[in-house]
């Protein structure tokens, strides 16, 4: 569904240094620098696969996206979606993707969601009986009916997003790239949109790449990650074995009644919060150290979990050197 192999996208920036004489200077020579935003990169997804696309700030992520959907051409390298070359933008390759970013709206302003579903249903020519079956659909799973008629204006940003992911669903599109669909929003609207997502790509068998901060979402969505650094890729695969490879210890999280407790012959205290404690604990410990507190130690509230994923991830940042 998706094939990459070896992209690169590169850009060109001016650079000066500040001053008016460097500013002169740079209306008869400039100096430019290259900047490397995806450097060999290569993947493939297959379809119906829901893939994290994870990386810090500046890795390439949104750069990656945008070459995916068209909207950039690559430097390097070849890119298949769908059996199309995306920058090409041929009419039934569009018709088969969408990108949906959560910090830019397709929606009109001063006009209700339902005048803007119209003219998407004019632009990618929708036949009139498809689109009222598809958006009656996208309706109940997203419980947009107050919602159509309002001004997108009057909308919150939750109401806002839901409609921004009807209007880039409208068409039947079965290669999702989604860029921070949660951003801003409350935790309950979150859910509701890793809901949506779940839902629709068992439904139709859709192809997901999504981009987020939010550890949650990839958690819940994404049994595959594929992490970018510094414009590469630095890990493809497991999500749950990413965790296992980085940091195999587990988490055991309790609350005590002891006054002076002390635990550290049973793991590496990682965290205290009043009588609230969190172990690091090998895995072949895990039985021996839950029974000394379940027993002789008398502790509530026990849970056993894996490293937070942002904790990996940090890890892993901090180890991968530029190119």
């Amino acid at each position: 569904m998706i094939r990459v192999q070896d992209l690169a996208k590169h850009f060109k920036v001016h650079k000066r240094p500040p001053g008016l004489v460097s500013a002169m200077r740079s209306l008869v020579r400039r100096t430019y620098e290259t900047v490397k935003a995806v450097d060999g990169v290569s993947f493939t997804i297959e379809r119906g696969e829901r893939v994290g696309f994870l990386g810090p700030n500046g890795a390439g992520k949104t750069t990656t996206l945008k070459v995916l959907s068209g909207l950039l051409h690559p430097s390097t390298g070849t890119v298949d979606v769908e059996g199309f070359t995306p920058h090409k933008r041929e009419t039934r390759f569009l018709e088969a993707i969408t990108l949906v970013m959560g910090q830019k709206s397709q929606l009109i302003w001063d006009l209700p969601p339902a005048e803007t579903y119209a003219m998407n249903r004019a632009i990618f020519d929708v036949p009139v009986a498809k689109f009222d079956q598809t958006l009656d659909e996208l309706t109940q799973l997203l419980d947009l009916g107050p919602l159509l008629q309002k001004p997108t204006r009057q909308l919150s940003l939750g109401e806002r997003m839901k409609c921004e992911l009807a209007a880039a669903l409208l068409h039947g599109p079965t290669t999702l790239f989604l860029d921070e669909p949660t951003i801003g929003l409350d935790v309950a609207m979150q859910v509701a949109v890793r809901d949506f997502v779940r839902d629709y790509n068992q439904r139709h068998e859709s192809t997901v790449l999504l981009t987020s901060h939010y550890m949650d979402d990839v958690v819940e969505l994404c049994p595959r990650i594929i992490v970018i650094d510094h414009g590469r890729i630095i890990h493809d695969g497991d999500l749950r074995g990413l965790i296992k490879q980085m940091d195999p210890d587990k988490r055991v999280s309790f609350t005590t009644t002891d006054t002076e407790p002390d635990f550290s012959k049973l793991g590496t205290v990682m965290k205290r919060d009043g009588q609230r404690f969190t172990l690091r604990v090998a895995e072949a410990e895990i039985p021996a150290v839950v029974g000394q507190l379940l027993g002789p130690l008398k502790v509530v509230d026990l849970a056993i979990e894996d490293p937070p994923l942002e904790d990996v991830l940090r890890d892993m940042f901090g180890k991968a050197k530029p190119p």
